[in-house]
């Protein structure tokens, strides 16, 4: 695991609870992804997922107030936050982020985990991911068939434009009030403390002032773009359990469009269908980072119900190895060098393999599971 500590510091959230942070950092090959970690090594895996133009600290109040005994590993994704920015001439796609975060979930070496986020990793990599909590997003952002030549169009003449430029156009230098009030007046739903812990990782110390640290890019139309009926293919192959959380004054607002509804609709139905949750909260798109405590009770009630159905086991099996165990202790029986196999059935009909290794060597039985 290529995890760097770059010192640890403790946030104070609202609520005056304090929790140990630390820095994560991976090569990718275009430069680093960057992030943040809280909680145990060994605990349980969360994986935090920003949204557009935001960055990891957009997690900064919420987690400490879920469960410690939890590792929440929350990265920046490509071009956002501290993470490098992708090479000249590619376009930012949610693809592009799949497989981003493919990358960090190997060199975290986690085979199962949850999300708090957005749900297209989970179509594409179903076997791993365990449960998603998605904030005031639909998971999917679907584009109406009839314009998606167009759409794609302009974002090839954005990119195109931006190119022709960019050696014409200096990086604006920022004095830190300027670029506060930038951000609130690009994002109104961001409290000003909310906006000041998104400047920890969204600015850059230069001479004269700051600059953003996102890359510009990431404001050009999205090129790979997808149907409503490939959202609700994709959407179908979850196998996690969904939890939504809609803010009242939130994503939603946006759409002004009838289609536009018509999408959000169709897809809450089909995470209902998949017997996924969906709860409205009073509050606006960044309800989680202004005011976590309306949304943190709600997440660690869901997550702790699905670890719980995870890990509910057949008796049957844990008498086995309880057995198994008793015979390994048994003076009398001659272990030479044994293995025994056994698959324990877990809700869902998925299953967890130990391997039992006994070793009976000078009076000792010595297990390895």
């Amino acid at each position: 695991i290529m995890q760097t500590l770059k010192g640890v510091r403790h946030l104070m959230t609202s609520a005056t609870m304090k929790q140990a942070v630390s820095e994560f950092n991976m090569p990718v090959p275009w430069g680093e992804i960057r992030g943040k970690v809280w909680g145990p090594d060994h605990g349980r895996p969360i994986l935090c997922l920003h949204g557009w133009a935001d960055n990891c600290g957009t997690f900064n109040t919420l987690i400490p107030l879920l469960p410690k005994e939890w590792k929440y590993v929350a990265v920046d994704m490509a071009g956002h936050g501290l993470s490098s920015h992708r090479p000249p001439g590619v376009f930012y796609s949610f693809p592009a982020y799949v497989a981003d975060i493919r990358r960090v979930i190997g060199a975290l070496q986690w085979k199962r985990f949850s999300i708090i986020g957005h749900s297209m990793g989970d179509a594409l990599y179903p076997e791993m991911v365990e449960s998603v909590v998605l904030l005031d997003s639909y998971g999917f952002l679907p584009t109406d068939a009839k314009e998606l030549h167009m759409v794609i169009r302009q974002g090839f003449e954005g990119m195109l434009e931006f190119e022709k430029k960019k050696d014409e156009k200096k990086e604006k230098v920022y004095t830190y009030e300027n670029a506060l009030m930038r951000l609130l007046a690009a994002n109104p739903s961001l409290s000003e403390q909310s906006a000041h812990i998104l400047l920890e990782r969204g600015l850059a110390q230069v001479e004269g002032g700051v600059v953003f640290t996102r890359d510009f890019r990431v404001n050009l139309k999205n090129v790979v773009r997808v149907s409503l009926e490939q959202s609700l293919e994709l959407q179908s192959r979850i196998q996690a359990r969904v939890l939504v959380v809609l803010a009242e004054e939130g994503f939603e607002k946006m759409f002004s469009e009838p289609e536009q509804k018509t999408f959000t609709s169709t897809l809450l139905q089909g995470y209902k269908d998949q017997s996924g949750m969906v709860v409205n909260v009073p509050g606006d798109h960044h309800v989680h980072l202004n005011t976590p405590e309306t949304v943190a009770q709600i997440v660690t009630d869901f997550l702790q119900e699905d670890a719980h159905s995870h890990s509910t086991v057949d008796l049957s099996s844990l008498s086995f190895l309880h057995m198994v165990l008793e015979l390994s202790n048994n003076h009398s029986t001659n272990w030479t060098k044994a293995s025994s196999w056994y698959s324990l059935t877990i809700n869902r009909s998925s299953f967890l393999l130990f391997s039992l290794v006994l070793v009976r060597e000078n009076n000792m039985t010595c297990f390895a599971l």
